[in-house]
């Protein structure tokens, strides 16, 4: 089987080409490989490569540049997007697309169904929800689109990443405690787009590590267990604060959490809690 990845230089993308099976041949390109402000070089990478499954785990992800970038936001988005429909519609190709919590407007107090009615309120959110229209009017049931939050890794930037350094620079740290979501370590939702594949799913699916947390939260679990494994030598104290004191240019939802239920049912998955899966990435960096 093959399959082209975009994104490949990417969190997602370095998880799933380290788990890669063995039957596959995957083909990662990123950036310096495809042109996503270009709709021909998108075209000619997909018609050149000629695989049997796209994976798109590319997205312009920064939230709040996001503001003032609206354009390249959209471009990377939404419109690579849909010229990637576009070109697996008329190769007869399928298409697995990661998308995001941050479709939703986090005002309600249950987790998220696939049903649930998004609104989001955020330039990022906007472009996001419109990738995942367009993925679903182009190619209908030859497509997958798996929502995912809060992604970290041992590889690139991420929350883990910046609480490490700042835990190391800072005599003490502020951090958000009313914005409600779950940790999800980018090899579990590696696991879960090849399960997908394995599986030949499409709709709509949403993949997060199992359990709940605020930012607070997974700022206190990163530190307790950053210092067992020895990343850090000593603890600092750790404020919690309202989103309002700590003001950004994009509004985030305040609970986004996913209902991941019928996404493990169907693919066969176990839930593992995304504080035994932030003690895995941890035990990475040691």
């Amino acid at each position: 089987m093959k399959i082209l990845l975009f994104g490949a230089g990417g969190q997602l993308g370095w998880e799933l080409q380290r788990t890669c099976p063995v039957n596959v041949d995957l083909l990662p390109y990123g950036s310096s490989q495809v042109n996503f402000n270009n709709e021909n070089s998108i075209d000619a990478c997909i018609k050149n490569a000629n695989p049997d499954w796209i994976i798109n785990a590319a997205a312009y992800t920064n939230v709040d540049k996001a503001e003032t970038e609206k354009d390249l936001a959209r471009q990377i988005n939404h419109k690579a997007v849909a010229q990637i429909a576009k070109t697996a519609k008329a190769q007869r190709k399928k298409l697995i697309h990661i998308s995001t919590d941050f479709i939703f407007n986090g005002q309600g107090c249950k987790p998220y169904s696939m049903d649930s009615e998004p609104c989001p309120i955020c330039v990022y959110g906007q472009t996001k929800l419109d990738g995942e229209n367009t993925v679903k009017h182009i190619l209908n049931k030859d497509a997958a689109i798996i929502r995912t939050a809060w992604l970290y890794s041992s590889h690139g930037n991420n929350f883990v990443k910046t609480m490490l350094r700042l835990m190391k620079e800072k005599p003490s740290l502020q951090v958000i405690d009313d914005q409600i979501g779950t940790p999800t370590w980018a090899y579990g939702l590696a696991g879960c787009v090849w399960a997908a594949i394995s599986e030949n799913f499409s709709g709509t699916a949403h993949w997060t590590d199992a359990g709940v947390a605020s930012w607070y939260d997974f700022a206190v679990a990163v530190q307790e267990e950053a210092i067992e494994l020895g990343l850090l030598a000593k603890p600092i104290p750790i404020h919690p604060i309202p989103s309002v004191n700590y003001p950004t240019p994009a509004q985030r939802p305040p609970f986004s959490v996913l209902e991941k239920t019928k996404t493990w049912q169907v693919l066969s998955q176990t839930p593992v809690h995304w504080r035994v899966q932030l003690r895995k990435m941890l035990k990475e960096l040691v």
